[in-house]
């Protein structure tokens, strides 16, 4: 009798689970780096206006992102990747994707950007399933209802603004962020995972170096209404390189091991973790975000794929 097709079978279970504990731990820390950032960016469209502060938020992390990614693969790597792609992923999907973002939230609020970002993992599944890359097993789809019930209920403690041109660009936001993050990992094999984040984000910076002119001639407001002074300063730096940079750097990381669609049933916790950072600064603790996020990391449970059944072996 032969054992080693069920040793061949037990060492890829082990793999698969290993795969999926990483990419949920990479999709938690994205999430929780992303929301750290709601706070910031809440303060900062007081007085700077939407294009502005994506502009500037790309380019900081672009520019610090750059160096580390030449240092740490090469010159060769670098300068041999595919950037006319990446300008087109990137350009679309992560710098008018990140641009709608910020519209949503200054034209309503950072709940409601929060609400219509509950949708993420159904879109993300239909791209997916587009993609021949996912079948939707039964147990999937009860995670995506859950996951979205469960975003909903973290965010029904707070009513949100009135809807209208803020949740469509929330709508489309999502919806391109979803598309770019599947081809940033999926069009980008022979990048490392700091490569893959960097070449995208710098396609996103070719979007806001063509829509701040462009503003500029139209007549829109582009500058700050106030002096930048030391504490914007600090939260612009957090805002780009820990809010953004890091964050997009562990999605990225996530999708690859997970899938666009079950990484982004993690983006219905933020919510909670937007309350855990507003916690620290002194707002109250609330049940019903907990509950909402419970529900939303029970989905994640739900939807992991499920465990190959071990090859039985025969004797002669």
């Amino acid at each position: 009798m032969s054992h080693e097709p069920a040793c061949g079978t037990s060492l890829a279970v082990s793999d698969g689970r290993q795969a999926r504990f990483t990419g949920n731990t990479l999709a938690v820390a994205s999430m929780l780096t992303w929301a750290a950032g709601f706070p910031a960016a809440e303060v900062l469209l007081q007085s700077w206006p939407p294009i502005s502060l994506f502009a500037v938020r790309i380019a900081l992390a672009v520019l610090v992102m750059v160096p580390i990614w030449l240092i740490l693969d090469g010159p060769a790597r670098v300068l041999g990747a595919r950037w006319g792609h990446a300008f087109f992923v990137g350009g679309l999907g992560i710098g008018a994707g990140m641009f709608l973002i910020l519209v949503a939230q200054k034209l309503t609020d950072p709940v409601t950007v929060v609400i219509i970002a509950s949708c993420a993992p159904l879109i993300a599944t239909l791209l997916e399933l587009a993609a021949g890359t996912r079948r939707l097993r039964w147990n999937f789809a009860l995670g995506i209802a859950i996951s979205i019930l469960g975003g909903l209920i973290a965010t029904s403690a707070v009513a949100p603004a009135q809807l209208g041109l803020g949740a469509a660009c929330a709508v489309v936001s999502t919806a391109l962020f979803c598309w770019a993050s599947m081809a940033t990992a999926r069009d980008f094999p022979e990048l490392s995972q700091l490569g893959r984040s960097t070449i995208t984000l710098a396609g996103g910076l070719s979007t806001a170096a063509l829509l701040v002119p462009v503003a500029g001639v139209l007549g829109l407001e582009v500058m700050p209404t106030r002096h930048v002074d030391a504490p914007q300063m600090g939260m612009l730096v957090f805002y780009a390189l820990f809010s953004m940079g890091l964050s997009q750097y562990f999605f990225i990381a996530s999708v690859g091991k997970l899938g666009v669609a079950l990484a982004s049933f993690h983006m219905n916790i933020t919510p909670f973790y937007v309350m855990i950072v507003m916690l620290a600064l002194g707002e109250d603790w609330n049940w019903t975000r907990a509950l909402g996020a419970a529900l939303v990391a029970l989905a994640v449970v739900l939807a992991q794929d499920r465990k190959p059944r071990p090859v039985q072996s025969s004797s002669a």
